[in-house]
């Protein structure tokens, strides 16, 4: 074993393209907004639909100023990655970065999205992330960087400095108080300055050139509508200079524009947009009257539907997505726009060029008006991508339990190894496809083909693979179908039929796929041999695809032409994984009598304008069983076995489908079980005194597969630490114990914060919960010592904390070294209602050693951790007191402490 080599080379980006400083005043950018006309002003502070010569179906488009040189902008979704309408790189998941702990990574991961948005013709990346996982059943909790606002902020804010270096706008999301699973948000003033704040304070202080304000109430208001929050807090206290945009819909009036906003997105969309159905534009000046506006979640579904048969019957939300969507999205009978408001007074001409001044001077200073904008290069992906993105993975990877030293695999291990998990055939790149780069298929190796490669041939290798739940299935067989009486399905074009096929299995590996444009229907009717669940997997490329049995519905490809979100059907986009050979897969679980049943499927156009793969799969009721029982066959016989499982966030708090059953049983019958999840939340493990060791590799990206290796063979030791608790029970959390429904749990989506400063781990801390595994828990192949601490006043009125780390173990490895605070004793002139967290984050790193290594390690603490929020006098005090400052590698695990005053 050579741990702590296999990244050692990695190639670093560094900035090219980096922004100006921010100024006090832009006069370049007042002349500018002074020669123009409404018209103009308008079309730089509310989005557009880009022309379609040229549209990338990126998220949002600005159409700038052509007369006075100001050129258009496109801004792309994710994290992680970049989104359009072409497959791009799909880095680590943001919950993977964060278990990194590295501020390193986290810049070489935004540089590396700056890049894939240079290539891709990208001008803002609506990314970093940076709400908090204040609540795991959040939908979008695993784009989070974890529960502490201190691994937040540096995370973030490197982020932003990487992605800004390469010449691309930031735009950190979503401002504020986006951490519900409800829609109005409600915290007291301490709560927001010191939890939900700070991620966007260090945001403004690495020079991110815009935010997103978010879809939710905050105390009383829309975020989008809440001059507290952008005028008075983020413009004042912060001293914010670029502009802030809505997320997409959450403009409510043209007044918005008073309140701190500067742009309006997705702004004015043409005719039959699918964003008609939940938005209107209220930042356009047409005098014409604005169509009212009754929402409709059907659209909506039609997007974002991307269930699996593993996660169907878990159980409902708290917050019903009807509730949360009409909460955030509400029906307006009489909307009007800016050409009202202008008319009526409540806008005046001032305040439309305080925000068009405000875009233009993001625009000078990333050079944009001289030429710096992009447009896509029709090249591949930057080589650097790949071990960057490895890295990451390598390092995100948190080795939560390892009894007697299972891992790394041993030589001897080989000789009776078992694979075992869909996540072993193929790389769980992206577990939750929206809103993010969907990877490049084509880049990613699996485990199973990786070990193959590498022990292919040698004498006493035994290596087998099951993958238990086949998610790719086999080609419906041709004998089965018939049309009219005879052999085959129809084809259509429209309802002219146009031929007759054996079966749907065009494929560009079977060399028949069809050309670019060809959208056909076809009917027919399946022979079923027996009653029972049927898996259906509808795979498609090149076009859109509906599958009809019996009439009704029973899946589609996600994803309408103009609804933004990359538009072309990609690899992935409707599961966990693509096929294994690189199709999209609508997979759907039907019920079927034995017997003839109807069957349609529809195609119709994506824009790709690539040639049209469509099939449909299949897996029989006893191929399933067949698939479980040779997984647990191979698994129990086997001289150790691998499990590769997966969650998303249905079950809540659990793994999805039979999964549980299938480590069960097999950890039951061979003791040498080892499990790899991909995850980006904690899930309960049952199974978890009968598995020998447990690592979680999260969503690694492209190279998961690169990274997964690295760490089972032991040519990396792990040191990614959690960036979240990880709780014995989903009621252990403080927005899911029961006791406390007004944190997340009422059904009318209203939210209140009453847990304040005790988010996550400090919430068990206070309480006394013991966690199954602590925030910043992760094992090493290696052992570690702490000693000689010693605290310090630092000039700038905080603390440097210092102390020796030693590598007592064989083998080279990464060390997280980290610091909390206590809450001060015998602080004196606190005012009433104030509170200090039992713990918090105060400092961390990421440090390399060789076995038998000692380093000196020094972590400041910055003034602001020592201070409280006074909301008296809206300013920052410091607490005075004594604290307690211990050090060590998690929040439990602490050897190293001393008072400070």
């Amino acid at each position: 074993m050579i741990a702590g080599t296999a990244t050692a080379a990695v190639p670093r980006v560094p900035a090219t393209d980096a922004p100006a400083p921010e100024t006090e005043s832009d006069p370049r950018a007042v002349d500018l907004v002074a020669r123009m006309t409404l018209d103009e002003k308008i079309a730089l502070i509310r989005g557009a639909q880009e022309p379609s010569a040229t549209d990338q179906g990126e998220a949002g488009y600005l159409a700038g100023v052509p007369r006075l040189g100001i050129p258009p902008m496109r801004f792309a979704d994710g994290p992680p990655g970049i989104l359009t309408r072409e497959p791009s790189a799909a880095p680590t998941a943001t919950m993977g970065l964060a278990a990194t702990f590295s501020r390193e990574d986290a810049e070489q991961n935004g540089a590396i999205i700056g890049l894939e948005a240079r290539r891709l013709g990208v001008d803002v990346a609506l990314e970093p992330f940076i709400n908090m996982l204040r609540d795991i059943s959040f939908g979008r909790g695993w784009n989070t960087f974890g529960e502490d606002p201190l691994l937040t902020s540096a995370l973030g804010a490197a982020q932003i400095t990487g992605i800004q270096g390469q010449g691309v706008m930031a735009q950190a999301k979503h401002y504020l108080g986006y951490d519900l699973m409800g829609y109005k948000t409600t915290m007291d003033a301490q709560t927001l300055h010191e939890v939900y704040l700070p991620p966007f304070a260090a945001a403004v202080d690495a020079g991110v050139s815009s935010l997103m304000c978010a879809y939710n109430y905050v105390n009383g208001q829309y975020a989008c509508s809440n001059a507290d929050l952008m005028d008075t807090t983020l413009r004042g206290e912060l001293g914010f200079k670029g502009f802030v945009t809505s997320d997409w819909g959450a403009v409510h009036a043209a007044t918005d524009l008073k309140a701190g906003l500067d742009m309006e997105m997705p702004g004015l969309m043409p005719p039959g947009s699918p964003w008609l159905t939940i938005t209107r534009s209220y930042f356009d000046n047409n005098p014409e009257p604005v169509e009212p506006l009754t929402m409709s979640l059907a659209v909506l579904g039609r997007v974002f539907e991307r269930s699996m048969p593993e996660e169907k019957g878990a159980p409902p939300a708290a917050v019903s997505s009807a509730v949360r969507m009409r909460g955030q999205f509400p029906d307006v009978p009489a909307p009007t726009n800016m050409a009202t408001a202008l008319k009526t007074g409540t806008i005046a001409m001032a305040d439309i060029d305080r925000a068009a001044i405000r875009v233009v001077h993001e625009m000078n200073r990333f050079g944009f008006l001289d030429g710096k904008t992009h447009q896509p290069t029709g090249q591949a992906p930057d080589p650097r991508l790949a071990a960057i993105i490895r890295k990451t993975s390598s390092d995100a990877a948190v080795l939560l339990k390892n009894e007697g030293g299972a891992l790394p695999l041993k030589a001897e291990d080989y000789a009776g190894l078992a694979l075992i998990g869909p996540g072993a055939g193929q790389v769980v790149a992206l577990g939750i496809n929206a809103e993010h780069s969907l990877g490049l298929t084509e880049t990613q190796h699996s485990v199973v083909e990786l070990m193959q490669r590498r022990y292919a041939g040698r004498p006493g290798i035994d290596i087998q693979y099951a993958v238990g739940d086949d998610m790719t299935g086999t080609p419906i067989p041709p004998a089965l179908y018939s049309a009219d009486g005879k052999p085959g399905l129809q084809r259509f074009k429209g309802e002219l039929a146009v031929g007759r096929d054996a079966a749907l299995d065009f494929t560009e590996t079977g060399a028949n796929a069809q050309p670019a444009g060809s959208f056909y229907t076809w009917r027919g009717e399946l022979e079923v041999p027996a009653e029972g669940i049927y898996g259906l997997y509808l795979q498609v490329l090149g076009a859109h695809a509906e599958l009809r049995i019996d009439g009704k519905v029973v899946g589609h490809t996600s994803g309408l032409i103009g609804a933004r979100h990359g538009d072309t059907v990609q690899p992935g986009q409707d599961n966990l994984l693509s096929t294994t050979d690189g199709l999209n897969n609508v997979r759907r679980d039907v019920a079927l009598t034995q017997g003839r049943h109807t069957v349609e499927v529809v195609t119709s156009d994506d824009t790709s304008r690539a040639p049209v793969q469509i099939r449909l799969n299949w897996v029989t009721p006893a191929q399933r069983a067949a698939n479980l029982n040779h997984a647990v066959a191979i698994g129990a016989k086997a001289k150790k076995v691998v499990i590769f499982a997966w969650a998303r966030q249905a079950p809540l708090f659990g793994l999805a489908g039979g999964q549980d059953a299938m480590i069960d049983a097999i950890a039951s019958a061979n003791p040498n079980t080892v499990v790899v999840l991909n995850t980006s939340y904690p899930v309960a493990m049952p199974w978890l005194s009968k598995v020998k060791a447990v690592v979680n590799m999260w969503w690694p990206g492209d190279q998961g597969g690169e990274a997964t290796m690295d760490v089972l063979t032991g040519t990396i030791s792990p040191a990614g630490r959690l960036p979240f608790t990880w709780a014995r029970a989903l009621t252990d959390y403080p927005a899911t114990d029961p006791r406390y429904p007004e944190r997340g749990r009422r059904p009318d989506g209203d939210v209140t914060y009453s847990e304040g400063l005790d988010i996550g781990y400090r919430w068990f801390v206070r309480n006394g919960i013991a966690p199954l595994y602590a925030f910043g828990h992760g094992l090493s192949y290696t052992t570690f010592a702490y000693s000689g601490l010693s605290v310090r006043h630092a000039p700038d009125g905080g603390l440097d904390v210092a102390f020796k780390v030693k590598n007592t173990g064989a083998v080279a490895s990464d060390e997280v070294p980290q610091v909390y605070l206590s809450a001060p004793k015998g602080a004196k002139g606190v005012p009433i209602g104030v509170r200090f967290a039992a713990q918090a984050l105060a400092g961390f790193d990421r440090i390399h050693l060789d076995a038998g290594e000692t380093k000196p390690v020094i972590i400041h603490v910055p003034l602001r951790s020592l201070q409280y929020w006074d909301k008296a006098g809206r300013r920052w005090v410091a607490a005075g007191g004594t604290r307690e400052v211990s050090v060590g590698p998690s929040s439990q695990v602490l050897p190293l402490s001393a008072s400070s005053r």
